[in-house]
């Protein structure tokens, strides 16, 4: 979970996420986890800050991560209001770093896009399964969906006055490859277990046998899967359909070819 922290120069929800964060963690009665119950963390009690300060700077296996994460949706779930401050308060540098990668590019919609990715993560935060393993990608993966859906092609934009009357290149159908994947997974082209697999071991650190023994299938058959879903990403690509809104006609075709 390791990551950096983007500055947000303006208010957001993401950085008002942050200050209620430090009100709940300041002297002298920080709210406090009890990391003794998780695998790989220290065995001792934490205040929340420390806890998210080791996350940024240590790396976790699965096993470690996903136990943490469960016991954070369960304080969030059944503990009250300040649990939920503080699940978002050790997820918002992840939040804050993703929220930075889709609004690049699309300056008038960071504020957008800080509040829509919050969202995305609090919903899941609440709504998650928490048994399946890789709870921590589908929190992220749910926050990055919500994000990256305000940054569609605006159709009713104007034109610029000083556009040239001369032929201009197509835009160019590309994107962050886990925005192309959250396009193909919304348009019905993959599944969004095949792009969480695609993102966890191409753009991730996830190692495919891990995640193959999680699962309880073979590492071969986890490559042919990924294979299958990476051909289908790169055709939509190389046709074009990744790169403004997800038409009805896109969601038909990859319902009837599944």
């Amino acid at each position: 979970m390791a990551t950096t922290t983007h500055t947000r120069t303006a208010d957001t929800a993401l950085t008002a996420a942050e200050k209620a964060f430090e009100l709940l963690t300041c002297e002298p009665a920080p709210l406090v986890f009890d990391a003794r119950p998780v695998p790989g963390l220290p065995d001792k009690t934490m205040p929340l800050d420390e806890l998210r300060r080791l996350l940024m700077f240590e790396r976790y296996d699965s096993t470690t991560t996903d136990e943490l994460w469960r016991q954070m949706a369960h304080h969030a779930r059944e503990w009250g209001p300040a649990w939920v401050v503080g699940a978002i308060g050790v997820a918002l540098p992840a939040l804050t770093h993703l929220a930075a990668k889709i609004s690049r590019g699309y300056a008038r919609h960071a504020d957008d896009v800080d509040s829509e990715v919050l969202a995305g993560f609090l919903q899941a935060l609440r709504t998650a399964d928490l048994a399946p393993p890789r709870l921590w990608l589908r929190l992220c993966w749910a926050a990055w969906r919500a994000g990256a859906a305000v940054v569609k092609p605006d159709d009713g934009e104007e034109l610029p006055l000083d556009l040239s009357s001369g032929s201009r290149s197509p835009r160019m159908p590309y994107g962050h490859p886990d925005l192309l994947l959250g396009r193909a997974a919304a348009a019905g082209l993959i599944t969004t277990e095949a792009a969480e697999l695609i993102s966890a071991t191409r753009f991730g650190d996830a190692l495919i046998e891990h995640l193959a023994a999680e699962q309880g299938v073979t590492a071969s058959a986890l490559r042919m899967r990924r294979r299958r879903a990476e051909r289908i990403v790169a055709a939509a690509v190389t046709r074009g359909e990744l790169s403004g809104p997800i038409h009805s006609s896109i969601r038909r075709e990859a319902t009837m070819a599944a």
